[in-house]
């Protein structure tokens, strides 16, 4: 039931990446050159109170703020890419040895 989960889960959040890079591919044939959604501007337009709330608890640590910084200046499919194929790859069947029975 979790690896059914966890493949459903990564699968929308794929479908979510899949929707930014042709939204960020639309408006790049529109204004006729690369155009690229951050995750920052991406966050902040759904929940700027959350993400708030995650740069004041991650400012504590020195290492992580900037690999969180860095990530939001990704462009917004990224991520989304990323943590989908992670959350796939985490709930995928394990592979049986050659001959061993079930």
């Amino acid at each position: 039931m979790i690896r059914f989960l966890l493949r459903l889960i990564g699968f929308l959040i794929l479908a979510g990446g899949f929707v930014a890079l042709v939204i960020d591919g639309a408006r790049s044939i529109a204004v006729g050159a690369l155009s690229w959604t951050s995750a920052e501007t991406t966050w902040s337009s759904w929940s700027p109170a959350t993400l708030a709330k995650t740069r004041t608890s991650l400012a504590s640590v020195p290492g992580l703020d900037q690999a969180f910084a860095f990530m939001l200046s990704l462009p917004a499919f990224a991520p989304f890419v990323v943590i989908g194929v992670l959350l796939m790859l985490l709930g995928r069947r394990r592979r049986r040895g050659i001959g061993v029975a079930p």
